[in-house]
């Protein structure tokens, strides 16, 4: 029998792994307007684990992460069931920060609307005339607070060292800045753009720093096709924007409960999924469901 989780999320359940460990699940749920819609898209959650794999590998000469094992007999006996296959982290316990780590190479969502109203991001002062889409200057590092229900709450460079402590906040900014400016670089040989990203750190038994939960997938990063950018536009993304336009046609009032998604938004939201996937990590996605264990891949 599959214990209970220790905590859930919009997306993901945590279980005890035992001697210091945590076991990540990620499901196939999805949410908008902060509220988890009643379909789910089929792999999701193993879209979001096989690209933090691929991410964790890139990045450990920059930061180390939490990662144990993604089999499934890396996992405690009892949450070795099929469905885990492949969304799936056995993972170190860490002691989470109170801070989201932003990165941001573009003027896009709450930026693209804050620069509007005050001509800067958090602290950061941005030159005039920019529009929706343009890419900054430089990379900027705009931290937030974490929210358990709702959206999370921009914050400046200031308020996280008092949060934090100054040594601490320096170096989330170094590490996030630096795992952005690897992620652009590598998404740039794929064709797309990494507009900005949102990471996780926490602190290990030692104290060291360490990334948690996931990385520069497409629940936590704004990914556009690079053919399709053109700054004073929103691009299309390889994220749940699509389900939020069609949520926004629906005429929803962003009220929960949230309406059922059609056949052809789940189809085309995996599709988006699937494909952000295959072009960053030049791999086939059949191919990574094939090696974690999945049955009937292809199906």
């Amino acid at each position: 029998m599959t214990p209970e989780p220790i905590a859930r999320g919009k997306v993901r359940e945590l279980y005890d792994g035992g001697e210091g460990r945590l076991v990540m699940v990620a499901s196939d749920r999805i949410s908008a307007y902060d509220a988890i819609l009643p379909n789910p898209i089929p792999d999701k959650g193993r879209v979001l684990t096989g690209l933090s794999l691929h991410w964790f590998e890139l990045l450990k000469d920059i930061v180390p992460n939490h990662l144990i094992g993604a089999r499934l007999e890396d996992l405690p006996e009892d949450l070795r069931a099929p469905e885990n296959a492949g969304r799936s982290m056995l993972v170190k316990r860490l002691e989470m920060l109170p801070v989201e780590c932003v990165a941001r190479g573009y003027l896009a969502g709450s930026a693209w609307r804050e620069y509007q109203e005050t001509g800067m991001v958090g602290d950061h002062e941005l030159p005039p005339g920019l529009r929706q889409g343009d890419r900054l200057p430089e990379p900027i590092f705009t931290p937030a607070t974490k929210a358990l229900e709702g959206h999370d709450e921009n914050i400046t460079r200031k308020l996280a060292m008092a949060l934090v402590g100054v040594p601490v906040a320096v170096a989330m900014e170094q590490i996030t800045l630096r795992v952005y400016l690897r992620a652009h670089g590598e998404c740039a040989k794929a064709g797309i753009i990494l507009a900005d990203t949102k990471i996780e750190l926490g602190k290990d038994e030692g104290g060291q720093l360490v990334l948690g939960d996931e990385v520069l997938t497409p629940d936590s990063s704004r990914f556009w096709p690079s053919d399709a950018w053109e700054p004073g536009t929103s691009p299309p993304s390889y994220d749940k924007q699509y389900v939020r336009d069609w949520l926004d046609a629906s005429g929803w009032d962003h009220t929960p409960p949230a309406p059922v998604l059609p056949d052809e938004v789940v189809e085309g939201t995996r599709a988006r999924y699937v494909e952000a996937y295959e072009r960053i990590t030049g791999r086939r996605f059949d191919d990574y469901l094939r090696e974690a264990g999945v049955s009937e891949v292809g199906a």
